[in-house]
């Protein structure tokens, strides 16, 4: 661990590759969107560090706030270029956001969101209808993240507020990243509701539910439980990944190159500055170690 001169922050620790932690860890819960893929293509450096994580007897569960069903996943994954043998499980905040509807048979519900999002709901007891029908808000997204804003939606808000209606949010994510550009998600539509003081259900990361899924499906493939302490969380997000890693209990590694490039001058997998660091984790959860990007 470094120190900065003036400062009481505690640098997390230059890792150089996974190489360097993945012995101390039997489950790697990845995210996906900013350090496996770009949206775009895959990174064949972070699948290749997976790949060797799991031939050194780790289990690798992917774990995204994607608001698609994990089946979905795989098959965007295959498209991209990921290789299947990079991970043994998909995790999807869809997975969770179809346990929440699943709970309650017969519920008319609005569809906030693009229509390719629409197969979230393939299969289950309730009926898509109208915002003035419904008994629930399922927020997968913005109708046209390539032109919205979450303010476009400040009257339909207010019009679920008024109506007392629960915001169940599929995308935790407040941006994600789509090549070189950053598109707002559902939860960027979440947090606008919370500040008029609606009701919000958060289906996936940094809240528990999302990785008591992702512990159930790595029991399934391991066998049994993994022991505490050998966990370990990669992803680009703060305040999804690392702030929720910490608060389940997880140690972390922070991918420096993906939401948070800019401001950290990370850009093209450039290391990021102590100073840049100390800004961005000063009084929030601190991961175990830092990578522009992931590698072996």
């Amino acid at each position: 661990m470094v120190q900065e001169e003036n400062t009481a922050f505690v640098a997390p620790q230059r890792v150089a590759g996974l190489a360097e932690l993945a012995e101390g860890y039997d489950l790697i819960l990845c995210d996906v969107w900013g350090v496996v893929h770009n949206g775009l293509t895959a990174f064949p450096a972070a699948c290749d560090a997976l790949s060797r994580a799991r031939a050194g007897g780790a289990s690798v569960i992917l774990v995204s706030n994607a608001p698609r069903p994990s089946g979905f996943i795989v098959t965007m994954l295959d498209r991209l270029g990921v290789p299947r043998g990079a991970y043994d499980r998909i995790v999807t905040s869809g997975d969770v956001t179809r346990s929440v509807l699943a709970a309650r048979p017969g519920v008319q519900i609005f569809h906030l969101g693009p229509p390719r999002d629409i197969g979230t709901f393939d299969g289950l007891d309730l009926v898509v209808g109208p915002l003035s029908a419904a008994e629930l808000v399922v927020c997968t997204g913005l109708f046209d993240d390539e032109t919205e804003t979450p303010l476009d939606y400040a009257e339909r808000l207010a019009d679920m507020h008024a109506r007392d209606l629960t915001f169940v949010c599929a995308n935790p994510d407040l941006v994600v990243e789509r090549g070189a550009k950053l598109v707002y998600c559902a939860g960027a539509i979440a947090k606008l509701y919370d500040e008029m003081g609606g009701r919000t259900h958060y289906c996936g990361k940094p809240h528990r539910p999302i990785y008591e899924t992702a512990l159930a499906e790595a029991a399934a493939v391991r066998g049994g439980p993994v022991g505490e302490g050998r966990v370990l969380c990669i992803g680009d997000a703060l305040r999804t990944d690392i702030i929720g890693a910490t608060a389940a209990g997880f140690d972390s590694l922070f991918i420096a190159s993906g939401i948070h490039a800019e401001e950290l001058n990370a850009q093209e997998g450039a290391e990021p500055s102590l100073e840049a660091l100390a800004n961005l984790f000063s009084g929030h959860a601190h991961p175990r170690g830092v990578m522009p990007r992931l590698a072996w």
